[in-house]
């Protein structure tokens, strides 16, 4: 809760996400929607919390984040990326355009061409809005050599790629035209490739248990009947004997299903749902061997020849809409204290109160919080204290905590009341809580 709301002319009064290739994920389709879901539901909780909103004049399928949503996406953003430096990935940019011939090496234009947006003619070459990320980090690879001491070589990128969605499937944060995806390739031996997917499926594991997702069940994505495939057996029985050793050695329950491969290779789909059942996949790990042949990706062996690498994709959390389209429905809005956009809401009670409530505000501010200032100008006390009810942590200043210079009465989310606590103490405790990323918002000291 901001002290300024940002609200798009008709949206309602305030009432207080996949792989490099699984870009059309088959959402599984269950019976209609509780109540329960429907108030759980992305769309009307990211407009009511004012977190993200769209205009026509901008498009279908291009949603634009507002500063609390903004906040909620680069909190998200950042924790992924600690999480893959922690992993040993190192982090690139690479451009969203790509000439048209970049995707016909990759087989991209050949099986995915209806779903991209169509070239444009710059002078005599025809450039393409990318649909994935793994030709370009492909091209990073073969910029320069390397030798089987550097592998495995572990490539990350929060990237944007686009697809043409049609305007009849497009909706909220989960099927958009323009997604920006938590993506990495691991270039690698034959010999490590099992292990570095079975890393990402640990990687995707904790961060669900952080995030507080949880995965429906687990899918080995095989191909199905019809040429939108490679055509290649051998590579396609090498790559998913690899991902059921991945997935027999991780002791997870799968189950194989046909026509849910990527154009290129089997994968491992690890698959969420809404609060009404429907199912999606949010997060992938593949195993390529179709790639480093078509990009002729090598490395140099200890025998002093080239070799073939095998390309490891897994993305963690999948596209960030998708990913927050997700963790809004599964949280309700109400985000573990470290995930919020805000954190900390001070409330003086009188306008007497509200020089002390700048102070402990600027404090908090310092310590790295997100905290603001409700002042007695925004209504009533009661007002104010149920339009936070998903504010984690709540600081009230009356004439009685006042009175004692630093102390404030907290109230938490879960209707806990601790009592008058010192400022600073409050704010250690939070700024603990928050670095720990813990569930719990208070314990006893």
């Amino acid at each position: 809760m901001t002290a300024e709301r940002f609200r798009s002319p008709g949206a309602s009064a305030p009432g207080l996400c996949r792989g490099c290739s699984s870009l059309h994920p088959k959402d599984t389709p269950s019976s209609e929607g509780s109540e329960g879901a429907a108030m759980h539901d992305h769309r009307r909780l990211g407009r009511e919390l004012d977190l993200f909103d769209t205009d026509p004049l901008m498009g279908a399928g291009l949603p634009y984040w507002l500063p609390d949503g903004a906040t909620l996406r680069h909190v998200l953003e950042e924790y992924i990326r600690e999480v893959e430096r922690e992993a040993g990935y190192r982090h690139v940019y690479s451009p969203v355009l790509g000439k048209r011939e970049l995707y016909e090496i990759s087989g991209h234009w050949a099986h995915y061409s209806d779903d991209m947006f169509p070239p444009m003619q710059l002078g005599a070459e025809q450039v393409v809005l990318r649909p994935s990320l793994c030709p370009h980090h492909a091209l990073i690879y073969r910029s320069r050599s390397h030798s089987y001491r550097e592998l495995p070589l572990r490539m990350a990128e929060l990237g944007g790629m686009y697809r043409s969605e049609l305007s009849g499937v497009l909706g909220g944060l989960t099927r958009v035209r323009a997604i920006h995806l938590n993506d990495a390739h691991v270039f690698c031996t034959l010999d490590q490739a099992v292990a570095e997917a079975g890393a990402a499926l640990h990687l995707i594991a904790r961060a669900y248990a952080d995030l507080g997702i949880r995965a429906v069940r687990h899918r080995l994505s095989l191909p199905g009947d019809g040429g939108k495939y490679v055509a290649d057996p051998e590579l396609w029985a090498r790559a998913t004997a690899l991902l059921r050793e991945v997935l027999d050695g991780s002791g997870l329950p799968y189950e194989a299903v046909e026509g849910e491969a990527a154009f290129y290779g089997p994968k491992i789909d690890v698959q969420i749902a809404d609060p009404a059942g429907r199912e999606a996949t949010l997060s992938t790990v593949q195993i390529d061997f179709h790639q480093p042949e078509r990009f002729d990706l090598h490395y140099i062996g200890p025998d002093g020849a080239k070799h073939r690498p095998v390309m490891v994709h897994r993305s963690v959390i999948g596209s960030v809409e998708r990913a927050v389209a997700h963790l809004l429905e599964e949280h309700g809005g109400a985000f573990p204290a470290w995930l919020a956009p805000v954190q900390l809401l001070i409330l003086p009670v009188a306008e007497a109160q509200t020089e002390q409530a700048r102070k402990i505000l600027d404090r908090a501010r310092r310590m790295g919080l997100r905290a603001e200032l409700a002042g007695p100008e925004q209504g009533t006390l009661g007002a104010r204290i149920r339009g936070a009810r998903l504010v984690p942590y709540v600081a009230v200043i009356g004439e009685r905590e006042a009175a004692y210079g630093d102390l404030v009465a907290v109230r938490l989310r879960d209707g806990r009341r601790p009592g008058a606590v010192p400022a600073g103490e409050l704010i250690t405790r939070i700024a603990a809580r928050v670095a720990a990323r813990g569930a719990q918002l208070w314990e006893a000291s």
